[in-house]
């Protein structure tokens, strides 16, 4: 089965190891007005570090990755899909470790299972204030996930295929923190994967390795 998948994965360490798409590829799947975009763009001094994973892996035939839903709670995320992650602690040697950290407790895949293939660009989330590198990673085999209850109310395996479908990105307006904003999201199923973590994946879908994503055809 690895075969299958190597010609992906070769390109892939390629795109990641080259100069990456970058804000140009982010920017596709930011709302519009950007929320907090008045302040600028830049991290603020007091800009906190964080770390999530990308953790592709074959299933029936394709490629697949783990986004979660988050639980209701006080907080700007409340309620919202992103990907396994959150913020650095001083344990932690780098954000690739918080990534992996983080990823082990919120959906039970040990960083022992996977190989960390490189990073994508970081990106500035001014509504909580965090600076976040996204991960990317591989795994031979669907892994046996364990979620967390009291950080993951539910777990999305979003196929890969699917996200690079045109028709899953959709654009609604929205109100959010009381004005009206152009939203770009992803759509799977009844979930809309909007914000930073439409970003993120808008990074990944741009590398030059998707086109070679088994399932999809290249002509």
């Amino acid at each position: 089965m690895r075969e299958t998948y190597e010609p992906f994965l070769r390109q892939l360490r390629q795109d990641l190891c080259g100069p990456l798409p970058g804000r140009a590829a982010q920017y596709q799947m930011a709302p519009r007005p950007r929320p907090g975009a008045e302040l600028g763009d830049e991290p603020r001094p007091d800009a906190r570090q964080g770390g999530v994973l990308l953790l592709l892996y074959p299933h029936e035939g394709q490629i697949f990755l783990p986004l979660i839903l988050r639980p209701n709670y006080p907080g700007v995320h409340s309620g919202q899909i992103s990907l396994p992650g959150g913020g650095y602690e001083p344990s932690d040697d780098d954000l690739t470790a918080t990534a992996q950290r983080e990823t082990y407790e919120e959906i039970g895949v040990h960083p022992s299972q996977y190989t960390v293939l490189g990073h994508l660009t970081p990106l500035y989330v001014a509504a909580s204030n965090f600076i976040v590198l996204p991960t990317i990673a591989w795994i031979d085999y669907r892994p046996a996930f364990h979620t967390d209850p009291y950080e993951v109310a539910a777990l999305i395996e979003a196929p890969l295929l699917l996200l690079l479908k045109p028709e899953t990105r959709r654009v609604e307006p929205w109100i959010l923190r009381g004005r009206q904003i152009e939203v770009p999201y992803f759509a799977l199923g009844d979930h809309a994967v909007w914000g930073a973590t439409a970003m993120m994946l808008s990074e990944l879908l741009a590398l030059p390795a998707m086109k070679l994503a088994p399932g999809r055809s290249n002509a």
